[in-house]
């Protein structure tokens, strides 16, 4: 059995919490800290421990495990401290602000022999596995462009995500989790990022964004998270030199797949067609028996899947599945994100 801790009992905190006690034995959550009066109330009614101080999880000698579930800007001093107490961490998202909290928390961890990683639990997503699945098995070769979208219309931030110091703004809240699914799905390195932040309804930090990531392969990403839009957009949109993949906005994985029936060029005639903007004949409809429609495949991984590989690295059993490798790559694709909406212009890297 592996004892368990919770830094931060919120929204997130309570999520992971039922997570745990509906669907892993094997890790018990025995207490948790935070700092608000109401959620000091809550983890006594739900038969917790209510630890007075962070030191009183540190110096708790039967806790094996914590989680850190607090606004972002305070996630790396709680993981240095916990690691230097013998504690093996998750860490909700985005780990830290910048890469180079990252990097800091990980000269600690290294030292430590103890397991430090990161909940990033949209790779589980039915969507982001259709994604993987459509590539992996190859229904779809060569991608080359690949757009991710996540769009609401609720028009700004709230709570704590509202406010800058505490690592507010979409970068850092959804953005996250869609350069961290395309970091993943896209093994090659990042050359270039081009990215332009708005504040519509939110005044100190960004709530709409757009990031272009250009990989050395060629391929370029479109990530872009907006609360300000009343006309959706697909979640994800694939073009493949074989065929094009859409998955639409909303998240219930409905979508298609539409693949060239022949692989080889078609024959064109000279004829032109007349359209409402006048004359065209590039963009001719492609004759209907050219393409085949296929449904999209259905992936199988199921997000019980991170804790029960997070057991496994504490017991000696495997390597973490988010590596703190994975992550570094992410938050310096960040600070690409916030450094090119400083300069105004794309930010040549190698990531």
């Amino acid at each position: 059995m592996i004892n368990m801790a919770i830094i931060g009992l919120g929204g997130m905190g309570v999520w992971h919490l039922k997570r745990l006690q509906r669907e892993q034995p094997d890790i018990k959550v025995i207490g948790a800290y935070d700092v608000r009066e109401e959620a000091k109330a809550d983890i006594v009614r739900r038969g917790l421990i209510n630890y007075d101080s962070p030191q009183q999880i540190y110096e708790d000698k039967s806790i094996d495990l914590v989680l850190i579930t607090t606004p972002n800007d305070v996630h790396k001093s709680y993981a240095i401290a916990l690691l230097e107490a013998d504690k093996n961490v998750i860490c909700e998202k985005p780990v830290t602000l910048n890469a180079a909290e990252l990097e800091e928390i990980i000269t600690v961890a290294e030292r430590s022999g103890k397991l430090f990683t990161i909940h990033q639990n949209r790779r589980w997503d039915r969507d982001y596995q259709t994604i993987q699945k459509i590539i992996a098995d190859k229904h779809l070769n060569n991608p080359y462009i690949i757009e991710s979208r996540v769009q609401g219309s609720r028009r700004g931030m709230f709570g704590w995500r509202a406010f800058k110091p505490n690592g507010g703004g979409m970068v850092l809240d959804w953005g996250i989790h869609l350069i961290d699914q395309i970091m993943d799905l896209v093994p090659e390195r990042v050359v270039s990022v081009y990215a332009n932040l708005h504040c519509i309804g939110t005044k100190d930090v960004d709530d709409n964004f757009t990031a272009i990531l250009r990989f050395e392969g060629g391929l370029t990403a479109l990530v872009n998270v907006s609360m300000n839009c009343f006309i959706l957009q697909p979640r994800w949109h694939m073009c493949c030199e074989d065929g094009t993949a859409v998955i639409e906005a909303g998240w219930e994985n409905v979508g298609k797949i539409v693949k060239l029936a022949d692989p080889t060029e078609l024959d064109w005639d000279d004829a032109i067609i007349y359209t409402a903007a006048g004359p065209t004949r590039s963009m001719l409809p492609r004759p209907k028996e050219t393409t085949i429609e296929l449904p999209l495949p259905e992936g199988s991984r199921d997000l019980k899947e991170f804790y029960t590989n997070v057991i496994e690295v504490i017991q000696g059993k495997a390597k973490p599945i988010v590596t703190t490798a994975q992550a570094l790559r992410v938050m310096k694709v960040i600070d690409a994100v916030f450094e090119s909406e400083r300069i105004k212009t794309a930010v040549t890297t190698s990531i």
